[in-house]
């Protein structure tokens, strides 16, 4: 597959010739992961990227639908521009998180849409969450959306399984809903699935939570989730494609660490940047401080808690 240069990344000619599933693929074989930063608040981009260029990593820079919706990133366009500002794509690059089929409120979203407008911005990679249908829905619109994004020369992530979000009604105690398997992913659906939708990479749920986006709930600290590890083997194994974990956030490192052995080659990070940047608007009243919490945080996550830093050129050739 030839190599799409994005439009919205602003490099200069020549300088990377990288495709984003190649860059997967390789952490994958690896056992090394991939941080996807979500950037809900726009001025947070810049200090991610910086992060992750003095650091030497490679991450992706993300946006999800469910973010436009609740904070200030205004949309794909406004991140994409923001990203073309900021952005070395040799370090970074740019992916379309949660594109909902039923959204949060059970409502249907025109999908379709939504992943062509990335698609002609220039978006690296795109996502497709069919994950509230059921399997037969979810492999449908799945295969709908990963025959678009392979037309145009990129991947296409899928969601099987139930990732359960913090604030979004009752339930029961972690533990219980951990011990129990609650939404786990199926290892027999996911073999399934994957062969019939031919995704490229493959968000689980094995024990991992979103992180609440509410006004009542979404300045608390998060669960301290960790995972089931003999289950995410079994996904592995079944299903031959790189995974990816969803509420990154809070997860036990060990844990964490483990699973990147285990086939988790993506990680999504979310809550933990946005309430650095909210916590340094709250005390200091500055953009500045918040982007520095955000700058410190990130550089935090890449050298210490997944132990990526410098690991650029290992998986990007």
């Amino acid at each position: 597959m030839a190599f799409r240069l994005p439009d919205c990344s602003g490099s200069v000619e020549g300088v990377h010739t990288v495709i984003v599933n190649d860059v997967v693929r390789a952490a994958w074989k690896a056992g090394i992961v991939i941080p996807a930063f979500n950037v809900p608040h726009l001025p947070m981009l810049e200090p991610v990227v910086r992060a992750v260029v003095d650091q030497d990593a490679f991450a992706l820079i993300e946006t999800a639908r469910i973010e436009w919706q609740t904070f200030e990133c205004y949309g794909p366009a406004a991140v994409c521009d923001a990203y073309r500002r900021f952005a070395d794509p040799a370090y970074v690059r740019l992916h379309l998180d949660h594109v909902p089929v039923v959204d949060e409120d059970d409502l249907e979203v025109d999908y379709i849409t939504l992943l062509r407008t990335a698609i002609d911005l220039g978006y690296d990679s795109v996502m497709i969450d069919g994950s509230r249908a059921d399997l037969t829905r979810n492999i449908k619109t799945t295969s709908e959306a990963v025959a678009l994004a392979h037309a145009a020369g990129i991947p296409c992530e899928a969601e099987l399984g139930a990732v359960l979000r913090e604030g979004a009604g009752p339930l029961p105690p972690y533990d219980e809903l951990f011990a129990s398997g609650l939404g786990f992913t199926s290892v027999d659906e996911a073999a399934l699935f994957v062969a019939e939708t031919r995704c490229d990479w493959l968000s689980v749920a094995v024990g991992n939570v979103h992180g609440a986006v509410s006004q009542v709930f979404r300045d608390r600290k998060k669960t301290q989730a960790r995972l089931n590890l003999d289950h995410l083997a079994h996904l592995r194994q079944a299903t031959g494609v790189p995974m990816v974990l969803h509420g990154g956030s809070g997860v036990r490192q060990e844990d964490v660490l483990a699973a990147i052995k285990v086939g988790i080659a993506k990680i999504n990070i979310a809550t933990e940047l946005r309430q650095a940047f909210e916590d340094g608007l709250r005390t200091s009243g500055g953009l500045p401080a918040a982007k520095a919490a955000v700058y410190d945080r990130t550089t935090m996550l890449l050298r210490d808690t997944y132990a990526v830093s410098g690991m650029r050129r290992l998986i990007t050739g």
